[in-house]
Protein backbone atom coordinates (compact mmCIF):
# COMPACT_ATOMS: atom_id res chain seq x y z
CA UNK A 1 0.00 0.00 0.00
CA UNK A 2 1.38 3.39 -1.05
CA UNK A 3 2.23 5.81 1.75
CA UNK A 4 0.43 9.11 1.30
CA UNK A 5 2.50 12.27 1.03
CA UNK A 6 1.98 15.20 3.38
CA UNK A 7 0.04 17.04 0.68
CA UNK A 8 -2.17 14.04 -0.09
CA UNK A 9 -2.98 13.70 3.61
CA UNK A 10 -3.75 17.42 3.75
CA UNK A 11 -6.11 17.10 0.78
CA UNK A 12 -7.91 14.22 2.47
CA UNK A 13 -8.43 16.29 5.61
CA UNK A 14 -9.72 19.16 3.52
CA UNK A 15 -12.17 16.85 1.75
CA UNK A 16 -13.48 15.78 5.14
CA UNK A 17 -13.98 19.42 6.10
CA UNK A 18 -15.81 20.09 2.83
CA UNK A 19 -18.07 17.12 3.50
CA UNK A 20 -19.02 18.45 6.94
CA UNK A 21 -20.06 21.79 5.46
CA UNK A 22 -21.95 20.24 2.54
CA UNK A 23 -23.93 17.75 4.63
CA UNK A 24 -25.96 20.69 5.97
CA UNK A 25 -26.57 22.21 2.53
CA UNK A 26 -28.75 21.39 -0.53
CA UNK A 27 -27.37 18.99 -3.14
CA UNK A 28 -26.76 21.72 -5.74
CA UNK A 29 -24.10 23.15 -3.41
CA UNK A 30 -22.24 19.86 -3.78
CA UNK A 31 -22.55 20.27 -7.57
CA UNK A 32 -20.91 23.69 -7.28
CA UNK A 33 -17.95 22.44 -5.23
CA UNK A 34 -17.50 19.49 -7.60
CA UNK A 35 -17.71 21.81 -10.60
CA UNK A 36 -14.80 23.99 -9.46
CA UNK A 37 -12.59 21.07 -8.43
CA UNK A 38 -10.44 21.04 -11.57
CA UNK A 39 -9.41 24.68 -11.20
CA UNK A 40 -9.00 25.07 -7.44
CA UNK A 41 -7.00 23.63 -4.57
CA UNK A 42 -8.65 21.64 -1.80
CA UNK A 43 -8.04 24.50 0.64
CA UNK A 44 -9.77 26.95 -1.71
CA UNK A 45 -12.78 24.63 -1.88
CA UNK A 46 -12.87 24.40 1.92
CA UNK A 47 -13.09 28.19 2.05
CA UNK A 48 -15.81 28.22 -0.62
CA UNK A 49 -17.81 25.57 1.25
CA UNK A 50 -17.46 27.48 4.52
CA UNK A 51 -18.48 30.79 2.92
CA UNK A 52 -21.50 29.26 1.20
CA UNK A 53 -22.61 27.60 4.45
CA UNK A 54 -22.50 31.02 6.20
CA UNK A 55 -24.57 32.51 3.36
CA UNK A 56 -27.16 29.74 3.67
CA UNK A 57 -27.23 30.20 7.44
CA UNK A 58 -28.19 33.83 6.82
CA UNK A 59 -30.82 33.34 4.09
CA UNK A 60 -32.42 30.42 5.95
CA UNK A 61 -32.84 32.56 9.05
CA UNK A 62 -33.65 35.96 7.62
CA UNK A 63 -35.18 35.31 4.16
CA UNK A 64 -36.81 31.92 3.92
CA UNK A 65 -37.41 30.94 7.56
CA UNK A 66 -36.59 27.31 6.93
CA UNK A 67 -33.77 24.81 7.24
CA UNK A 68 -30.80 25.42 4.87
CA UNK A 69 -31.22 21.98 3.25
CA UNK A 70 -34.82 22.87 2.35
CA UNK A 71 -33.87 25.95 0.33
CA UNK A 72 -34.63 25.24 -3.32
CA UNK A 73 -33.23 26.68 -6.53
CA UNK A 74 -36.59 28.40 -6.98
CA UNK A 75 -36.00 30.09 -3.62
CA UNK A 76 -32.58 31.29 -4.74
CA UNK A 77 -34.18 32.73 -7.89
CA UNK A 78 -36.22 35.10 -5.70
CA UNK A 79 -33.13 36.63 -4.06
CA UNK A 80 -32.45 40.25 -5.01
CA UNK A 81 -29.22 42.23 -4.99
CA UNK A 82 -30.39 44.15 -1.93
CA UNK A 83 -30.66 40.87 -0.02
CA UNK A 84 -26.99 40.14 -0.69
CA UNK A 85 -26.11 43.70 0.34
CA UNK A 86 -27.97 43.09 3.62
CA UNK A 87 -25.95 39.88 4.00
CA UNK A 88 -22.72 41.87 3.72
CA UNK A 89 -23.95 44.20 6.45
CA UNK A 90 -24.81 41.15 8.59
CA UNK A 91 -21.24 39.90 8.22
CA UNK A 92 -19.91 42.85 10.25
CA UNK A 93 -20.99 41.00 13.41
CA UNK A 94 -22.89 37.73 13.40
CA UNK A 95 -23.41 34.76 15.67
CA UNK A 96 -23.46 31.02 14.90
CA UNK A 97 -23.80 28.40 17.66
CA UNK A 98 -23.26 30.97 20.43
CA UNK A 99 -20.00 32.16 18.88
CA UNK A 100 -19.67 35.73 17.62
CA UNK A 101 -17.79 36.45 14.39
CA UNK A 102 -16.86 39.68 12.64
CA UNK A 103 -15.47 40.62 9.25
CA UNK A 104 -13.47 43.54 7.94
CA UNK A 105 -13.86 44.76 4.36
CA UNK A 106 -11.39 42.08 3.25
CA UNK A 107 -13.40 39.31 4.89
CA UNK A 108 -16.62 40.61 3.34
CA UNK A 109 -14.98 40.87 -0.08
CA UNK A 110 -13.85 37.25 0.07
CA UNK A 111 -17.27 35.99 1.14
CA UNK A 112 -18.94 38.05 -1.58
CA UNK A 113 -16.53 36.56 -4.14
CA UNK A 114 -17.61 33.08 -3.00
CA UNK A 115 -21.30 33.96 -3.35
CA UNK A 116 -20.65 35.46 -6.79
CA UNK A 117 -18.87 32.30 -7.94
CA UNK A 118 -21.72 30.21 -6.57
CA UNK A 119 -24.44 32.20 -8.34
CA UNK A 120 -22.41 32.34 -11.56
CA UNK A 121 -22.05 28.55 -11.53
CA UNK A 122 -25.79 28.05 -11.01
CA UNK A 123 -26.64 30.62 -13.71
CA UNK A 124 -24.14 29.20 -16.22
CA UNK A 125 -25.61 25.73 -15.68
CA UNK A 126 -29.20 26.97 -16.17
CA UNK A 127 -30.13 26.19 -12.58
CA UNK A 128 -31.29 29.76 -11.86
CA UNK A 129 -32.64 32.37 -14.28
CA UNK A 130 -30.55 35.39 -13.20
CA UNK A 131 -27.26 36.18 -11.52
CA UNK A 132 -28.08 38.95 -9.05
CA UNK A 133 -24.80 38.50 -7.14
CA UNK A 134 -22.91 40.02 -10.07
CA UNK A 135 -24.73 43.32 -9.45
CA UNK A 136 -23.41 43.71 -5.90
CA UNK A 137 -20.25 45.87 -5.75
CA UNK A 138 -17.20 44.71 -3.82
CA UNK A 139 -16.74 46.55 -0.50
CA UNK A 140 -14.14 49.30 -0.71
CA UNK A 141 -10.85 47.85 0.47
CA UNK A 142 -8.50 49.99 2.49
CA UNK A 143 -4.83 49.36 1.84
CA UNK A 144 -3.03 47.81 4.77
CA UNK A 145 0.37 48.80 5.99
CA UNK A 146 2.90 46.29 4.70
CA UNK A 147 4.68 44.79 7.67
CA UNK A 148 8.15 43.34 7.22
CA UNK A 149 11.44 43.12 9.07
CA UNK A 150 14.25 45.60 8.53
CA UNK A 151 17.83 44.31 8.36
CA UNK A 152 18.62 45.05 12.00
CA UNK A 153 15.40 43.29 13.07
CA UNK A 154 16.36 40.23 11.03
CA UNK A 155 19.67 40.05 12.88
CA UNK A 156 17.94 40.44 16.23
CA UNK A 157 15.46 37.71 15.36
CA UNK A 158 18.21 35.25 14.48
CA UNK A 159 20.03 36.22 17.69
CA UNK A 160 16.80 35.59 19.63
CA UNK A 161 16.67 32.03 18.29
CA UNK A 162 20.14 31.38 19.68
CA UNK A 163 19.90 33.28 22.98
CA UNK A 164 16.38 34.44 23.85
CA UNK A 165 16.28 37.07 26.59
CA UNK A 166 12.57 37.30 27.41
CA UNK A 167 11.73 33.58 27.60
CA UNK A 168 10.55 31.91 30.79
CA UNK A 169 12.77 29.19 32.25
CA UNK A 170 10.47 26.57 30.78
CA UNK A 171 10.66 28.19 27.33
CA UNK A 172 14.45 28.34 27.59
CA UNK A 173 14.64 24.62 28.37
CA UNK A 174 12.55 23.86 25.26
CA UNK A 175 14.66 26.25 23.20
CA UNK A 176 17.85 24.33 24.06
CA UNK A 177 16.36 21.31 22.30
CA UNK A 178 14.94 23.13 19.32
CA UNK A 179 17.13 26.15 18.58
CA UNK A 180 19.10 24.48 15.76
CA UNK A 181 15.85 23.41 14.09
CA UNK A 182 14.21 26.79 14.70
CA UNK A 183 17.22 28.62 13.29
CA UNK A 184 16.98 26.49 10.14
CA UNK A 185 13.26 27.24 9.82
CA UNK A 186 13.62 31.02 10.24
CA UNK A 187 16.68 31.14 7.98
CA UNK A 188 14.90 29.12 5.26
CA UNK A 189 11.94 31.53 5.36
CA UNK A 190 14.19 34.58 5.11
CA UNK A 191 16.43 33.05 2.44
CA UNK A 192 13.78 31.66 0.08
CA UNK A 193 10.42 33.34 0.82
CA UNK A 194 8.49 30.06 0.77
CA UNK A 195 5.02 29.74 2.31
CA UNK A 196 4.52 28.09 5.68
CA UNK A 197 2.53 25.26 4.04
CA UNK A 198 5.40 24.70 1.61
CA UNK A 199 7.95 24.58 4.43
CA UNK A 200 5.92 22.12 6.50
CA UNK A 201 5.58 19.83 3.48
CA UNK A 202 9.32 19.61 2.77
CA UNK A 203 11.06 16.23 2.96
CA UNK A 204 14.75 15.51 3.50
CA UNK A 205 15.12 14.08 0.00
CA UNK A 206 13.76 17.28 -1.56
CA UNK A 207 17.22 18.85 -1.18
CA UNK A 208 20.36 18.78 -3.31
CA UNK A 209 23.06 20.53 -1.30
CA UNK A 210 25.63 20.22 -4.08
CA UNK A 211 23.49 22.66 -6.08
CA UNK A 212 21.97 24.58 -3.15
CA UNK A 213 18.61 23.58 -4.59
CA UNK A 214 15.38 22.09 -3.34
CA UNK A 215 12.04 20.97 -4.72
CA UNK A 216 8.98 22.69 -3.30
CA UNK A 217 5.31 21.86 -3.82
CA UNK A 218 3.57 25.13 -4.57
CA UNK A 219 0.10 26.33 -3.74
CA UNK A 220 -2.12 24.42 -6.15
CA UNK A 221 0.05 21.29 -6.16
CA UNK A 222 2.68 22.13 -8.78
CA UNK A 223 6.34 21.46 -7.96
CA UNK A 224 9.25 23.73 -8.78
CA UNK A 225 12.99 23.97 -8.06
CA UNK A 226 14.23 26.85 -5.92
CA UNK A 227 17.74 27.80 -4.85
CA UNK A 228 19.08 29.01 -1.54
CA UNK A 229 22.14 30.97 -0.35
CA UNK A 230 24.94 29.45 1.70
CA UNK A 231 23.53 30.87 4.95
CA UNK A 232 20.51 28.63 4.44
CA UNK A 233 22.73 25.68 3.51
CA UNK A 234 24.74 25.97 6.74
CA UNK A 235 21.63 26.27 8.89
CA UNK A 236 19.98 23.27 7.21
CA UNK A 237 23.03 20.99 7.33
CA UNK A 238 23.50 21.78 11.01
CA UNK A 239 19.88 20.80 11.65
CA UNK A 240 20.16 17.62 9.58
CA UNK A 241 23.08 16.48 11.74
CA UNK A 242 20.87 16.89 14.81
CA UNK A 243 17.95 15.20 13.05
CA UNK A 244 20.07 12.08 12.45
CA UNK A 245 20.43 11.59 16.21
CA UNK A 246 16.67 11.66 16.92
CA UNK A 247 14.56 8.50 17.39
CA UNK A 248 12.49 9.15 14.27
CA UNK A 249 10.48 6.45 12.49
CA UNK A 250 12.32 5.41 9.32
CA UNK A 251 9.19 6.14 7.28
CA UNK A 252 9.10 9.75 8.48
CA UNK A 253 10.66 11.77 5.66
CA UNK A 254 9.74 15.25 6.93
CA UNK A 255 12.58 17.77 7.01
CA UNK A 256 11.35 19.50 10.13
CA UNK A 257 10.31 17.40 13.11
CA UNK A 258 8.34 18.30 16.23
CA UNK A 259 9.38 17.35 19.77
CA UNK A 260 7.12 14.32 19.26
CA UNK A 261 9.45 13.22 16.42
CA UNK A 262 6.88 13.62 13.67
CA UNK A 263 6.31 16.23 10.96
CA UNK A 264 5.96 19.68 12.48
CA UNK A 265 2.55 21.29 11.94
CA UNK A 266 1.72 24.69 10.48
CA UNK A 267 0.48 26.08 13.79
CA UNK A 268 3.72 25.17 15.56
CA UNK A 269 5.78 26.96 12.90
CA UNK A 270 3.56 30.05 13.10
CA UNK A 271 3.90 30.11 16.88
CA UNK A 272 7.69 29.80 16.90
CA UNK A 273 8.05 32.62 14.35
CA UNK A 274 5.80 34.89 16.44
CA UNK A 275 7.69 33.93 19.59
CA UNK A 276 11.08 35.01 18.27
CA UNK A 277 9.67 38.03 16.46
CA UNK A 278 8.36 39.42 19.73
CA UNK A 279 11.96 39.79 20.89
CA UNK A 280 13.28 41.35 17.70
CA UNK A 281 10.32 43.54 16.66
CA UNK A 282 7.88 43.80 19.58
CA UNK A 283 5.70 46.45 17.88
CA UNK A 284 5.17 44.37 14.74
CA UNK A 285 2.96 41.32 14.32
CA UNK A 286 5.34 39.06 12.46
CA UNK A 287 4.14 35.79 10.94
CA UNK A 288 5.71 33.43 8.38
CA UNK A 289 3.89 35.42 5.70
CA UNK A 290 5.58 38.61 6.92
CA UNK A 291 8.95 36.87 6.56
CA UNK A 292 7.87 36.11 3.00
CA UNK A 293 7.17 39.82 2.49
CA UNK A 294 10.60 40.60 3.95
CA UNK A 295 12.23 38.25 1.43
CA UNK A 296 10.20 39.68 -1.47
CA UNK A 297 11.20 43.23 -0.55
CA UNK A 298 14.89 42.35 -0.25
CA UNK A 299 14.85 40.40 -3.52
CA UNK A 300 13.32 43.34 -5.37
CA UNK A 301 15.93 45.68 -3.89
CA UNK A 302 18.65 43.41 -5.25
CA UNK A 303 17.15 42.76 -8.71
CA UNK A 304 14.79 45.67 -9.46
CA UNK A 305 12.76 43.09 -11.39
CA UNK A 306 9.21 42.48 -10.23
CA UNK A 307 8.84 39.50 -12.58
CA UNK A 308 11.78 37.69 -11.00
CA UNK A 309 10.24 38.27 -7.57
CA UNK A 310 6.86 36.96 -8.80
CA UNK A 311 8.49 33.83 -10.22
CA UNK A 312 10.48 33.04 -7.09
CA UNK A 313 7.50 33.65 -4.80
CA UNK A 314 5.28 31.50 -7.02
CA UNK A 315 2.77 34.20 -7.91
CA UNK A 316 0.72 33.73 -11.06
CA UNK A 317 -0.29 37.40 -11.08
CA UNK A 318 2.44 40.03 -10.76
CA UNK A 319 -0.05 42.33 -9.00
CA UNK A 320 -0.04 39.89 -6.10
CA UNK A 321 3.70 40.43 -5.86
CA UNK A 322 3.55 44.20 -5.54
CA UNK A 323 2.58 44.12 -1.87
CA UNK A 324 5.86 42.29 -1.12
CA UNK A 325 8.07 45.23 -1.95
CA UNK A 326 6.31 48.18 -0.33
CA UNK A 327 9.67 49.60 0.84
CA UNK A 328 10.70 50.27 -2.74
CA UNK A 329 8.48 53.34 -3.09
CA UNK A 330 10.09 54.71 0.07
CA UNK A 331 13.57 54.02 -1.34
CA UNK A 332 12.63 55.81 -4.55
CA UNK A 333 11.33 58.84 -2.65
CA UNK A 334 14.60 59.03 -0.72
CA UNK A 335 16.57 58.78 -3.95
CA UNK A 336 14.57 61.56 -5.59
CA UNK A 337 15.12 63.84 -2.58
CA UNK A 338 18.87 63.51 -3.03
CA UNK A 339 18.64 64.53 -6.69
CA UNK A 340 16.53 67.65 -6.19
CA UNK A 341 18.46 70.93 -6.13
CA UNK A 342 16.81 74.14 -4.97
CA UNK A 343 19.93 76.28 -5.34
CA UNK A 344 23.63 75.73 -5.83
CA UNK A 345 23.85 75.09 -2.12
CA UNK A 346 26.98 75.06 -0.04
CA UNK A 347 25.58 72.01 1.74
CA UNK A 348 26.21 69.61 -1.15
Amino acid sequence: MKTLTYFEKRDLKNMEKIGKYLEKLPEYCYDFITGIEQNTSSLTRVNYAMDISIFFEYISKYLFKKDPQSITLQDLDTIEARNIESYLSYLSFYQIDDKVYKNTENGKARKLASVRSFFKYLFDHDMISKNVASKVPTPKLHSKEIIRLENDEIERMLDAVQTPTTFTERQKSYNKNTKVRDNAIVTLFLGTGIRVSELVGLNVDDFDFSQNAFKVTRKGGNSTILYFPNEVKYALTEWLEIRKTLPIDENEKALFISLQNRRICTRAVENLVKKFARESAPLKKISPHKLRSTFGTNLYRETNDIYIVADVLGHKDVNTTRKHYAAISEDMRKGIAKKIKITNSLYE
